[in-house]
């Protein structure tokens, strides 16, 4: 029987910390504390994200000052190269590892080339953005992909770029290549290796009504490949049921404090929440176990104890014959099981018993 399986949990700090780099580090540390795998951050410079122009999600102006522009809100949350060194030293000191998603393929790069991350997280946002997932692919970093907003044949367009910039070296890109290197063997190959898809709803706090969860088993049915969830929506029960579902990956947001101004910190959970869903998933992935069914070690000593054996209903002479009247089930399960109750029927009992003896 093989071990639990591990489901990846990354604790979403996103821009949480409000652009500080204290709440930052500090974020690292509940984060590890809690039993989360991985922390993730969020790397762009506003100038390459959003136009000056750009009008706020509604959630966002829910959330934030109302009079200031995307790119002005987005502008006091942007972490800088010595900020991004520091919380990937101290996750380096915590033993929890680091995720950044990039929002433009110069932070992809500077994530991919500067610091060296093994894995890269592509934003829901971006599923429709070739120039980002061309880049990812040709970094040949892992991808977590969220595919919150989006259709099935989106996605697999998404991960047609993938394949391409995986496989096909510095060929021209275009939509035909991008198709072709879907269908190739080693186009999909490289994409079953290297990317994971997440599941979302993209809306802040998602409606349960709208989660859809059982959209995690459609897209690792349709592309082979691992899925996991990003979660939205208020609470743990959603990502809990997604670990048991079968999860490869579950990202939740997280905030110091949930009263803290800024776009996401009133859908995220506290730390004290963090820690239960940490521990729920982790109780889920040993709850899971395989697929055999057989007896648990834990319950052997209660087989006993709970079943039942074939018991002599009245006095049974040796030799006499058992019948409907001398023959009954009782516990404890220490003799003949009672599924041989029809077998021993008119048979000759080959020993004398008396009333609520166990048959043996």
């Amino acid at each position: 029987m093989s071990g639990p399986r591990h489901t990846e949990i990354i604790a979403e700090a996103g821009v949480n910390h409000n652009g500080s780099l204290d709440r930052a580090l500090e974020m690292v540390d509940v984060a590890a504390e809690a039993g989360a795998d991985t922390i993730k951050f969020q790397t762009f410079r506003s100038e390459h994200l959003v136009t000056r122009a750009a009008p706020k999600a509604r959630y966002q102006r829910q959330t934030t000052d109302g009079d200031d522009t995307q790119f002005e809100m987005l502008r006091r949350l942007e972490l800088d190269d010595s900020m991004h060194r520091a919380l990937l030293a101290r996750c380096r000191e915590r033993s929890i590892k680091f995720l950044s998603t990039p929002f433009d393929p110069r932070s992809l790069r500077y994530l991919a080339e500067d610091l060296g991350l093994p894995v890269l997280k592509i934003s829901s946002g971006d599923l429709t953005n070739p120039m980002v997932l061309l880049e990812a692919g040709r970094s040949g970093r892992q991808v977590i992909l969220s595919t919150g907003m989006a259709t099935l044949a989106e996605v697999e367009a998404a991960l047609a770029v993938l394949a391409f910039g995986y496989t096909a070296g510095r060929e021209p890109p275009s939509t035909a290549a991008f198709e072709a290197a879907w269908v190739k063997p080693e186009g999909r190959a490289a994409v079953t290796r290297n990317v994971v898809v997440l599941h979302c709803t993209t809306e802040y706090p998602a409606p349960f009504e709208d989660v859809n969860l059982r959209a995690m088993a459609t897209i690792a049915e349709a592309f082979d490949l691992r899925a996991g969830y990003s979660d939205h929506t208020n609470g743990i029960a959603v990502p809990i049921a997604a670990a048991a579902l079968g999860a490869a990956v579950i990202e939740k947001h997280f905030t110091l404090d949930r009263g803290l101004p800024g776009p996401d910190h009133a859908a995220s959970l506290e730390p004290d929440e963090l820690n239960h869903m940490v521990r729920a998933i982790r109780e889920v992935e040993l709850a899971l176990g395989a697929k055999e069914k057989a007896p648990a070690a834990s319950e052997l000593h209660n087989i006993a104890v709970a079943r039942k054996s074939l018991t002599a209903a009245a006095e049974i002479a040796a030799g006499a014959p058992f019948t409907e009247r001398n023959l009954t089930v009782k516990r404890p399960g220490t003799g003949a099981s009672p599924m041989r109750y029809w077998d021993l029927l008119g048979r000759a009992s080959d020993r004398a018993y008396k009333t609520d003896e166990t048959i043996e």
